[in-house]
Order: C-alpha cells, then structure tokens, then sequence
C-alpha cells in the first residue's frame, strides 16, 4: 500500500462516461472505496454447500468457479471504493436489479436508451455523495492530527502537513530519496484500523524510497538506520481523493509506525 505505482482505477465521473460511450465492450465498472460498509437487512437466505475440501463455500467445488465470477464482477463493481456505501438498500436493490435483468436478457428497456438517458444524472448522484463523504474524511484527518500533536510534545508538523514523531533515534545513515530501505511497517487508519504491516508478516521490506508514496519519502529522509518513528500522513501525500484498493478510503489521512533497519 505504501507505493505509489499507477493503479487502474476509474474515478466515478469517468466511468460513468465509459458507459455511456460503450455499446458493443465490455465496460469496467465505478470505482468506489473503503467507508462503512452499509448492514444489509431483510436479506434473503440461501442454501449453503460444503464443499468437498471441507473449506465452508457456498457451493460444491464445481460449481464454485462461477460463484468466484460473480465475486470478481462485485469486486470491479464496488471493490475499490466500496458503491454500498453511496446508495441506500433500496438503491441497491434497483442496481442488481438493472444488472440481473440485464444479464440475463429479460430487461424491458434497450440498455443503450436507458445509459444516454440516466447516466448523466446518475454522474451528478454519484459525484455529490462522493464528495460530502470526502470532505468528512478529510475533516476527519484534520482534527486527528491536531489531537497527535497535543498529546505528543515531541511530534512535530512539517511545512507539507506531515508530522514526524520520533520514537527511537537512530545512529546510522540517513537515506535520500535515491536510496534503497529495508524497513518495518505498521500502517493504520486514523481509527485504527489496519491496512498493511510487515510486522504483521514478520519480514520486513526493501524498496526504493523514490517509489513509494511522497509521506514516506520525507519522513523517512528525517530519520537514521537503527531510528523508529510515527508518521501521521494527510492525504495529499498519501493517495488522495482517489483512496487505495477496497481499504484506504479517498481523502484518508495514514498513521504509521516506521522502523529503518538499513539504507543502501
């Protein structure tokens, strides 16, 4: 999580755009990220298989496959960004209805009409409640950096909104943005919530600071081989509105506690 490699991922604007301007490819869907999952009531059960491993799936092994189609396809529906966090259960149920009938070719409407016609108000749905969420994360980040800095005298705020707090001062070299680290890591959410560790892992990592997330190479260039400090992340040098994967919502401020073993 901590590099900063291009990731293919939509934002909501564009791939709204992508489906309406595709009519005979397949489209990869919206982009929503990691908030609080929304609990489903009311929700129907279904017949559950054990498979012949023993592992607990819901269906017999060879039927699994194509149940692990259709968590692929969820993934890339809402993986990212978590959609269930932008529309209510009713909302929801409409959208799997859409996409069943679709599916399954028993929809009344052309799906081409219906795209030109809605998409563009559905962009303005989605877009607004993306952005008040946003906005509350980052808000959010804003006042647990303030609360850091009040209970820990010794952390300090850079210039860019970063806040460097030394646990252990190192005696060793102090990388530069060229250099190669081995490092352990322990990343969390402002409320604690774990994201990635290699402490978790038990190994640590080696990676070119120059690679990795703009947090990360300047609180790392404040610290010595042997050094180990916690570093408090705003989004704007972390991932931004665009959030990480289906765990680092957009506008996220990061906390991490960084141990430098060694720089090459």
């Amino acid at each position: 999580f901590i590099y900063s490699y291009p990731q293919m991922r939509f934002s909501t604007m564009s791939s709204v755009a992508a489906i309406l301007a595709s009519t005979s490819r397949m489209v990869t869907a919206f982009t929503p990220r990691l908030l609080p999952r929304l609990a489903f009531q009311g929700a129907t059960k279904s017949e559950r298989y054990m498979s012949a491993s023993g592992s607990g799936m819901p269906f017999e092994d060879d039927k699994m496959p194509f149940y692990a189609l259709g968590v692929n396809l969820s993934k890339q529906m809402g993986g990212q960004t978590n959609f269930r966090t932008l529309v209510d259960e009713d909302e929801l149920e409409i959208v799997l209805t859409g996409f069943c009938e679709n599916m399954r070719g028993t929809n009344i409407q052309d799906a081409n009409t219906v795209l030109t016609t809605y998409g563009q108000e559905l962009n303005k749905i989605l877009m607004e409640r993306t952005s008040r969420i946003t906005d509350r994360i980052k808000e959010e980040g804003e006042e647990f950096i303030k609360n850091f800095l009040d209970c820990n005298e010794e952390a300090i705020k850079t210039d860019s909104g970063m806040v460097y707090c030394p646990m252990t001062e190192g005696t060793g070299a102090q990388p530069e943005v060229t250099n190669t680290v081995e490092v352990h890591y322990h990343g969390t959410l402002i409320d604690g919530t774990v994201f990635d560790s290699s402490v978790d892992r038990g190994q640590t990592i080696s990676f070119p600071l120059g690679q990795v997330i703009r947090g990360w190479q300047e609180g790392l260039a404040m610290m010595k081989e042997g050094g180990k400090a916690t570093l408090v992340i705003p989004a704007d040098l972390a991932y931004g509105e665009a959030g990480s994967g289906d765990v680092i919502p957009p506008g996220a401020t990061l906390k991490f506690e960084v141990e430098l073993f060694k720089v090459t």
